[in-house]
């Protein structure tokens, strides 16, 4: 029976691998054997009973397979699935906190934090065990509606029970959270209008956020504008094809911007600008980045800088360049799986890297929340309005010196 497991598993691994991994075709018989012999090791010899089942100890090991292949991927429990397939449009990241929840055999947990966010500052790890959240508990039956409950406005605050996969003791976690903002060009206007300097940002690649890119251009250049700052900066990304319309607006129809490579050969895939554009912009071009600027935002300042259209100014990007595809798997359960990586038109990928800014600018910890405050406008107090008009934004003027 062990024989046979283990040779059916190593000839699928052999079969599905193309081209052939690092180490030789015969590795897999051994590699299973020892991860079959420290699983039989621990439940023999292990106190903790309850914690031995073979479901619960083989899907913990994947668990930590996924996690240790990229920041991305991820095994989903049965419990997870089962809810994804019921309710296809349950979205578990709570963006304005940093995190994700999930569902694993042992309940509830903290499945990914992004870096930078109020989730990762208050120290919180992923597979950190979920326990309650605003002092009710969190069972896996209310999981959809405690969930939901999280689609808070930005000041509000979410009172988070955590056990740390590091710690053996709970901790009573407070989590402020921050401006997550839906409309794909959150500001248009002429920053510098005796100059011509004309000014957007973009918040988001939204499914329609290449049309109004293109309407707030085209009030800009009615206005004067004859140079632009792109400000990306925040911005986690979006919709890829939206991001190559975007870049259509300023380059010449039929310009290779993205390109997605796979594992093989025919998994290369090369996205290239609409065949027309109404308007030429020639104009030049200043992107802004920081360390939370991801995805389609790296995409955008890397294609414009590799073909010469624009100067990127500010900070290293966060280094979001993977694809991801949900693939269901037996017993119920499924992978969040790293299936492709993008490239910008040099051939280089902003994947763990990021896109390096022509014009490196320090950003202090004030300066952060100084640009965070800009955000939210309508919330600040008359003291906070006062300060924030008496700042200066050092990436902005950088850009436009």
């Amino acid at each position: 029976m062990f024989r046979t497991m283990c040779w059916l598993l190593a000839g699928s691994t052999v079969m599905a691998a193309a081209p052939k991994p690092p180490d030789a075709e015969d590795a897999a018989y051994p590699a299973i054997r020892r991860f079959i012999e420290v699983m039989e090791t621990v439940k023999a010899r292990h106190p903790d009973v309850d914690r031995l089942a073979y479901e619960r100890l083989v899907n913990h090991a994947l668990d930590g397979m996924l996690s240790s292949l990229d920041p991305h991927s991820s095994f989903i429990h049965p419990e997870m699935a089962e809810m994804m397939k019921e309710t296809p449009d349950l979205s578990p990241e709570i963006p304005s906190l940093g995190l994700s929840f999930g569902l694993r055999a042992d309940g509830a947990c903290v499945s990914t934090v992004a870096p930078l966010g109020p989730a990762s500052s208050a120290g919180i790890l992923a597979g950190s065990a979920l326990l309650e959240i605003d002092g009710r508990k969190a069972t896996s039956e209310d999981f959809a509606e405690w969930t939901a409950a999280q689609r808070k406005p930005a000041g509000a605050v979410t009172t988070l029970l955590v056990k740390s996969p590091a710690s053996p003791k709970p901790v009573e976690i407070r989590l402020i959270h921050r401006v997550v903002e839906t409309r794909s060009v959150a500001e248009s206007f002429m920053q510098d209008k005796g100059r011509g300097i004309g000014y957007v940002r973009l918040a988001t690649f939204g499914s329609s956020c290449a049309a109004e890119m293109e309407a707030a251009l085209d009030e800009l250049e009615d206005a004067g504008m004859k140079s632009l700052v792109f400000d990306l900066r925040g911005n986690g990304g979006g919709d890829l094809h939206e991001t190559v319309r975007i870049l259509g607006l300023w380059l010449p129809p039929g310009t290779a911007v993205v390109t997605t490579r796979g594992r093989n050969e025919a998994d290369i895939e090369t996205l290239k600008t609409p065949d027309k554009q109404r308007r030429k912009r020639d104009y030049p071009i200043a992107v802004l980045i920081d360390r939370m600027s991801a995805s389609a935002s790296e995409l955008t300042a890397g294609a414009l800088q590799d073909l010469k259209r624009a100067r990127v100014f500010g900070e290293t990007s966060y280094g979001k360049g993977s694809v991801q595809n949900i693939i269901p798997m037996g017993g119920g359960t499924a992978l969040r799986l790293t299936i492709a990586t993008y490239h910008t038109p040099s051939g280089a990928t902003p994947h763990r890297k990021g896109i390096t800014p022509d014009v490196s600018v320090p950003v202090s910890e004030e300066d952060r929340s100084m640009i965070e405050k800009r955000r939210r406008l309508d919330s600040l107090t008359p003291e906070e309005r006062k300060a924030l008009d008496a700042w200066s934004d050092p990436v902005l003027k950088a850009a436009t010196n």
